[in-house]
């Protein structure tokens, strides 16, 4: 059944700084009192007094153009403990889509320069919704966050209108443990550039972060909507970019890599992809980690056949740097109270994991996690495949040359 629209409440436009294009507060059921606009640093905020703790909702309404949505508040080490349901409205149709759920899993990363600045949040998934202009929410939990917000993104609206080239800030090379390429390195598959798929490099504040190493990697997926042409994969990886930046507070994407079903890898996080940046991807074990996500979620679709092979591709690579087999294990030390495992607890990892197995959640969703036995062996194939074609052919007898003649 289609929301009312009678009485809907529209929001005057207005020009905004950045591709974040309207934030709404979450109000509470059966609100009397008329909310309240205020704007920040470009991003349109409408506030909405409190209510219930346990139960609030935001009524369908008409908003700003926006392609990607989520949740977020103010702490961010808070946990939402409920649900966050959100239905949207196409831009193309006008038709209202069906309730769809956001994954609530997500956690700021316990160090580097997100925890150390202003204004991080806490938040869930976000979701890609196709180009849309409204919103409704419904949010529920024993006992909700306090700053609860709507954050609907529009990558296409670029941020603040003005373009600059920014020169990355000199890293300290003695803080960068290079990698030594081992027997195991594997050929670098094709990467779409950040500048390809239009990272705004001006809203990344600070310089990267580096550990002593890469030693394992996780696998996600970014959950939401696997209905997406490919052709929109970088206006998504945008979103997700703009989403984890301007909404979460972080410094920069989170992942490392990402993958759309078509096979396509882009690059995350800034700081060179053969070095080892500090994602943001794995809470307790982003230390010595990196990280490759695909568009959509695998809990329920299977992937298929050019998602595994260039997850493969990508982890093989990663590793093979570092002269890893990535069918090994390794033992690894939870930076953070997570839920799972305890500040200083140690595990043991296969070399290519799933986020689920070092947090508390479904990521990255059940199909995806059952390809990853298939996904290492594709991965160590791929570093014998490359090791055998730097050999020296095999000198050929002088009597098998004269036969073959």
């Amino acid at each position: 059944m289609e929301p009312p629209t009678k009485g809907e409440r529209r929001m005057t436009p207005r020009l905004l700084r950045t591709a974040v294009a309207t934030a709404l507060a979450l109000g509470a059921l059966g609100l009397t009192q008329p909310a309240r606009a205020v704007s920040s640093d470009g991003v349109h905020t409408v506030r909405v007094p409190g209510g219930d703790p346990r139960e609030r909702s935001l009524a369908p309404r008409t908003t700003e153009p926006f392609s990607l949505i989520g949740v977020t508040w103010d702490d961010p080490d808070a946990t939402l403990d409920g649900t966050v349901q959100v239905r949207t409205r196409s831009r193309e149709s006008g038709a209202w889509s069906a309730w769809r759920p956001l994954e609530t899993d997500v956690r700021t990363p316990e160090a580097g320069p997100e925890r150390d600045r202003a204004g991080v949040r806490g938040s869930t998934q976000p979701l890609w919704t196709g180009p849309s202009d409204g919103v409704q929410v419904r949010v529920s939990g024993s006992r909700l966050p306090a700053g609860l917000r709507v954050e609907l993104v529009d990558p296409e609206a670029g941020s603040d209108g003005v373009h600059t080239a920014v020169v990355e800030p000199d890293v300290v090379e003695r803080d960068v443990v290079e990698p030594a390429a081992g027997p195991l390195a594997a050929e670098r598959p094709a990467v779409t550039s950040r500048a390809a798929w239009g990272a705004d490099e001006s809203l990344v504040k600070d310089p990267p972060t580096y550990t002593g190493d890469t030693k394992a990697m996780f696998v996600h997926h970014t959950a939401g909507t696997n209905d997406y042409a490919c052709s929109e994969s970088a206006s998504i990886v945008r979103g997700v970019f703009l989403y984890h930046v301007q909404s979460n507070g972080w410094n920069d994407i989170g992942y490392h890599f990402l993958v759309d079903k078509c096979g396509t890898v882009f690059e995350g996080r800034a700081g060179g992809m053969d070095k080892p940046v500090l994602g943001a991807h794995a809470y307790g074990f982003n230390t010595a980690t990196s990280s490759v996500s695909v568009l959509g979620n695998y809990s329920t679709t299977a992937t298929n056949a050019v998602v595994r092979e260039s997850v493969a591709k990508v982890t093989a690579w990663k590793l093979g740097l570092y002269g890893i087999d990535p069918t090994g294990t390794v033992v690894l030390t939870s930076g953070a109270d997570n839920g799972k495992y305890k500040l200083g607890q140690k595990g043991t990892f296969h070399r290519i994991s799933g986020h689920r197995d070092g947090y508390p959640t479904e990521c990255p969703g059940q199909n995806l996690y059952d390809d990853l036995p298939e996904i290492r062996t594709l991965a160590a194939n791929a570093g014998k495949t490359a090791e055998a074609a730097q050999e020296p052919p095999v000198p050929r007898d002088e009597d098998e040359d004269v036969l073959a003649r």
